[in-house]
């Protein structure tokens, strides 16, 4: 993998990892456009940028971070249910994460699905508190993102917005929610990386490479959760459910081609 390579997978990673269009599905594309190999490397190095994209929140909100002691309550519970399931089903994930066509699939029906999210659930109501109930059901919300393609930004999002949060607020939670989820998905990962010496060797032959890819997927993420929120408040999810479809359909349309397509 080029620098120039890296820098197009980490602005690719930046830009979808909180919008509600599945990161899984625009890195399949992303991969098989530059013609990109699916080394140990290229492996660990999308799991290493995702550290960059969570920063990005951390900085965004950075107030709300250091809150009281039931802000960090809320996370956890909600944080529970992926925990857990993500634990028992590990190696069913694995499988699900190796099939392009449930991925291309899954953006297609969850586009359909977004196209009447709004009408369908954007009702929320004065008290926008978030309690231990709320924090719970979005919790259990993002355990259906663990289908690859489904985005766990838009499980998250549409969760909170059954319990009556705003657009924004669900939102906002969607975003807190994703630095324990995905530090422990990562962070699991990369442990399994550093405690082998030949992924140690991997990781510091192209530390340069990883560095620039982490510092690229931070201000990308920065300026993507901007713009979403933004966007998100004034026109809802009809355009991202459009979009979804029109990626998934690319995907199918690839695989029926005969287009050898993988994961990265």
């Amino acid at each position: 993998m080029s620098i120039l390579e890296a820098i197009i997978i980490a602005i690719v990673e930046g830009l979808t990892e909180f919008l509600p269009v599945s990161s899984t599905g625009h890195m399949i594309i992303a991969q098989s456009l530059l013609n990109i190999e699916s080394t140990e490397f290229v492996k660990a190095f999308t799991v290493n940028i995702q550290f960059g994209a969570i920063l990005s929140v951390v900085v965004l909100y950075w107030k709300r971070f250091f809150q009281t002691f039931d802000f960090y309550w809320k996370l956890f519970i909600a944080f529970i249910p992926a925990a857990i399931i993500g634990f028992l089903a590990s190696d069913y994930i694995d499988a699900m994460l190796e099939n392009v066509f449930v991925v291309a699939l899954m953006l297609v029906i969850g586009g359909v699905f977004m196209l009447f999210v709004d009408k369908w659930f954007n009702k929320p109501i004065e008290n926008q508190e978030m309690t231990w109930k709320r924090a719970l059901k979005i919790g259990f919300f993002q355990c259906i993102a663990m289908i690859p393609g489904v985005s766990r930004s838009m499980a998250t999002i549409v969760g909170g917005m059954t319990t009556k949060l705003s657009r924004k607020n669900a939102a906002e939670f969607s975003f807190f929610l994703a630095v324990p989820t995905m530090a422990a998905a990562s962070g699991y990962k990369l442990m399994k990386l550093v405690t082998d010496p030949a992924g140690v060797s991997l990781l510091s032959d192209h530390l340069i490479t990883l560095l620039i890819g982490n510092v690229v997927a931070f201000i990308v993420a920065i300026a993507a959760i901007k713009f979403f929120i933004d966007f998100l408040t004034k026109y809802g999810f009809k355009a991202f459910g459009y979009y979804r479809i029109v990626v998934g359909a690319l995907l199918l349309v690839l695989l029926a081609m005969g287009i050898d397509l993988s994961i990265i």
